[in-house]
Parts: structure tokens; sequence; C-alpha cells
């Protein structure tokens, strides 16, 4: 997989109800005949769900919508439970590429769709994954993000001599963050979503593993990936103690509580969005093995024996049309997957974003991960591996090779029992197991 190609921006039980299932979740477009039921786990934040609820409103045409957000392992259960029972209640099934790959056999074929699409300009790495390794279009692609720090400019006076705050390594980064507490009155200036429901779990699948041993799963026990922890340890002592409640960071960072802060890019534009001339997005931190960065990609897909088929089919269109592409990047930050030119008006704080992840991309040493993929409802009790992994060596204190030897162990037995093949980094096509 060419990973130019992506993010490359311009180019409960079937019998009852679904929303006994998506208990809480939010609706548009009332209910009925004719509607379109869209289950996704994305937009989990209220203000995102609210402003893409508003778009789809605005935009889709097709037939109105009802957008059900839910977690992924609600997402999993529901969509599988629904479709194996023969009544699905679900019109169409939004999320991740790691999320939807379970589901391949789940999933309608949709070479008609993305055929009558071939002006949208999708880049071909990305219709390759959504066949799910089969011959067939199993989803559509809809919208992609990454991960990278927002910096406000008042943390750029304990930069390091010589470092390049664009070129970052995670020394680098270690002794900003020492300098700016020593800078700012021993207050910490770095800060992570560490918080119940962030997304610094992310952090270490696709970041700080993968640029210290080049793997994500396959080397977790490795001395290089130790080496990573232990690293992690001493940038930990230099970090806001307030990351542990932190689900966000664009808060914390508009609060002016931290000067620097990593995330999600939807969840950084908030920081910079009043004053954006005070503030950077720059690339994560490369390591030893290079600059590890996070691809999100996620698509549409129909489940088999779906109501309202081919409204589902039209409303996929309008989802992937250059103004709702536009739509979504000006109002949640997910960039386009189609040929949807990147206007030069953009909200200032989206263009910081951007323009980071093109320079993370794009950069020569880039260490492409994917979040994992084919483990369905098992991806949460991944992401717990490294959340414990975390909490063991960095809120308790214990040792960092024993902690991840046994963390590693774990691991290696939920992808045992799964018996699915690596995803980027690691190598591809055997069946994933950790050294």
């Amino acid at each position: 997989m060419d990973r130019r190609s992506v993010l490359a921006l311009g180019a409960g039980v079937a019998a009852a109800p679904l929303l006994t299932a998506c208990a809480g979740a939010s609706t548009s477009g009332g209910g009925g005949e004719g509607t379109v039921t869209l289950l996704s786990n994305q937009f989990s934040p209220v203000e995102e769900r609210q402003r893409f609820e508003a778009i789809l409103k605005a935009r889709v045409t097709a037939a109105p919508v009802a957008f059900n957000q839910v977690e992924t392992g609600i997402f999993a259960s529901t969509l599988q439970s629904q479709v194996d029972s023969g009544k699905p209640q679900i019109s169409l099934a939004g999320a991740q590429h790691g999320d939807l790959a379970p589901h391949a056999s789940r999933l309608i074929d949709l070479d008609d769709v993305l055929g009558r699409l071939g002006d949208r300009g999708f880049a071909p790495e990305l219709t390759e994954l959504a066949r799910l390794g089969g011959a067939t279009t199993k989803y559509v692609p809809w919208m992609q993000a990454s991960y990278v720090l927002a910096v406000h400019k008042r943390a750029l006076e304990w930069l390091p001599s010589g470092a390049d705050v664009r070129t970052l390594t995670y020394d680098q980064l270690l002794d900003w963050a020492t300098a700016g507490r020593r800078g700012n009155g021993g207050k910490p200036v770095f800060g992570l979503p560490a918080g119940a429901k962030g997304l610094y779990h992310r952090f270490l699948q696709g970041y700080l593993v993968p640029s210290f041993s080049g793997g994500q799963i396959t080397t977790y026990r490795s001395a290089d990936a130790v080496a990573g922890w232990q690293y992690l340890r001493e940038l930990w002592a230099q970090t806001a103690p307030a990351s542990t409640g932190w689900d966000n960071m664009q808060e914390p960072l508009q609060r002016g509580e931290v000067l620097i802060g990593f995330d999600h890019s939807a969840r950084l534009v908030g920081a910079p969005a009043d004053k954006p001339d005070d503030w950077l997005m720059v690339p994560a931190p490369a390591g030893p093995k290079g600059l590890g960065y996070m691809a999100v990609v996620v698509g549409l897909g129909i489940p088999n024996g779906a109501p309202e088929t081919d409204r589902a089919k039209q409303v996929i269109e309008s989802l992937t049309a250059p103004e709702v592409q536009l739509d979504v990047l000006r109002q949640n930050a997910f960039f386009p997957v189609t040929n949807a030119p990147v206007p030069a008006d953009l909200p200032a704080a989206v263009a910081l974003a951007e323009t980071a992840i093109s320079a993370q991309r794009d950069a020569p040493n880039a260490i492409l991960s994917l979040p994992p993929v084919g483990l369905g409802a098992r991806d949460g009790e991944v992401a717990q591996v490294f959340k414990d992994t975390f909490k063991e060596i960095l809120i308790d204190g214990k040792d960092v090779k024993a902690v991840v030897d046994a963390q590693g162990a774990r691991l290696d037995g939920i992808v045992a029992e799964a018996k699915v093949p690596c995803w980027a980094p690691d190598p591809a096509g055997a069946e994933c197991r950790v050294a």
C-alpha cells in the first residue's frame, strides 16, 4: 500500500428495534419507510455529530437519513446480529476500514456504485482496500483523518537549539517538554488525551511503538519497543498530570492549560479556531525507525438484505460528492477521499491541520500504520492491551520489560484466537502474531 496515496488530500439481538441496540444514539431525518438508517462509530463527540447531522439535512436529498452513532463494539455486534438473523434494519454502515473488514461477507458488492463514481478520483490504494481482500468492492471510501501535534507559538521559545518544529525527533520533543516546563514555572506544557474516552491508544499503536520498533503487533515485545516505553516514561514525567482526565486536547489547549498537544485532527481544530495566527500544527516526531503515523480510512457499506438499498446507494453518492466532502472537511476536519479540490478559503484551523497531515504523510522516513484490521469487537481488547501497558508503566511505575512481556503475551493470545493477517506497518499476508 502506497502511504503517499493514503491521506492524499485533493487526490443487541436482531429481533429488537435498532435503537434498542443503539440506546441514546441520535437520529435525524425521521424514521419509517423511505428512511436510510446509517449506523456508524464515527463522530462520537456531540458537536461533531450535530454538525454532521446538519450536513445530512442540507445536502442529502435522496432520502431522509437517520444517523445512529454508537461505540465500536455495539457497531460490530449490531451489524453481525442483524445480518445473521436475516432481518437487518440498517441501510448503511459507516466505519473505519478495520471495523468493516470482519464483516466482508455481510456486505453487498458495490462495484456498480463505485463504477458510477469514476469522476470522484478515489486513490487506487483506497479502492483496493475497499475490496477487503476479495475481488469486489465491499465499501465505498468516505473520509480520512490522522493525528498530529498542535503547538501554541509561545512554546517555541523553549524549542531546543537546532530543532525544526516541523521535523522533530522524540528526543527533541522530550527536551522541549522539559525546557518548557522549567521555563513555565514548573507547569508542564505538553499534554496527551489520556482520559477514559481519549485516543491515546492510537498514539501508542500508530506512533510510539512503530517509531521505535518498526511494527505494531509483531514487534510488541522487542527490545526496541521496550526502549520506546522507557522513553515514554521520561516524557510522561514532563506531561501534564491532568492528561488522564482529558478526552480531547483542543479544550485544554484552548484554555491554555498546556501549549503542545497530540490528538486526532478533528479533536485539535477547536484550539486554534479563534486565534489561528497564534498556532501551528506539525507532524508527529520521528523515532529510531522513522516517523510512525496512523492513517484513518473510513468507508460506507450496505449490509446484505438491507432495507432501502437503492436509496442507500444514492446516499453514498451524495456523501462522496465534492461539496459534501468539503463540508465535512470544513465542519469536522475529516479529509476528502476524492479529488475534491481543497479550497484556499478553508477555516484557518483546518488549513493548519491539512498542512501538518500532508507533511507527515510525505516525510521521507514515514512509517504508515493502520488501526487494527479484521478484529471487529476485539479491537477494543487490543486497544486495552496498549492502555493497560500505559497505565502499568506510567501510572503504577512497574518494570517496563516485565509489563511489556506480560502484555505482549496477552496481545498474542488475542490475535492468535482472531486468526487475522497483519496490517501496516507489520508484514502483510501471514497470520499476525507477537514475536
